[in-house]
């Protein structure tokens, strides 16, 4: 055999020992554990999402419900929660802001929407805060033509849409990483 095999082999051969050195270490953040302790998926949902805050029949109340409800999907699936261990307290505020405006009509073409949201995960039997954060989510959208006001509102609502679920996304993934690290 020659030098430069010897040498592909002997690199393969270190690969596949690291490789199962480290086999048992990984295992999947959703899977089952066999030591008995509850599993991420069981931890998230004894987490209780409560209303948002917001006056109602306001806009931001619809913002709240469509972010609380995104967040309630990822973490509970199509099942209700069970008993909650944690309480989830949730405050958003909203932008709106011109990117883009038509010179002849001066009404915009393109705009943006954003959402920075502060949560604050609370331990129901100590009532004590076990984590808190703060997210963000930016989108644009564009309105097409200056006189087609319902297609303007609908993108403006489509926006705000993604931008709740974008929030819920991310919450998710750090409540996620909070269950399995602990931090």
């Amino acid at each position: 055999m020659s030098l430069a095999r010897t040498r592909i082999a002997a690199r393969l051969l270190a690969v596949a020992a690291l490789a199962a050195l480290t086999a048992g270490c990984f295992q999947p953040m959703y899977a089952e554990r066999g030591d008995g302790t509850p599993a991420l998926r069981e931890k998230l949902m004894g987490v209780e999402l409560p209303p948002v805050d917001k006056p109602n029949a306001s806009r931001e109340a619809r913002i709240g419900v469509e972010i609380r409800n995104a967040l309630a999907f990822k973490l509970y699936g199509n099942a209700t929660g069970m008993p909650p261990t944690h309480r989830l307290v949730l405050r958003f505020n909203t932008t709106r802001s011109s990117l883009m405006t038509d010179p002849t009509t001066a009404l915009p073409t393109s705009e943006n929407y954003g959402i920075d949201a502060q949560y604050n995960l609370i331990e129901i039997a100590s009532n004590k805060s076990v984590m808190t954060g703060s997210t963000f989510s930016r989108v644009s959208y564009d309105m097409p033509g200056s006189y087609q006001r319902f297609a303007r509102s609908r993108a403006f609502r489509d926006a705000e849409d993604r931008a709740a679920r974008e929030i819920a996304e991310n919450i998710q993934t750090r409540l996620a990483s909070f269950f399995v690290a602990g931090t």
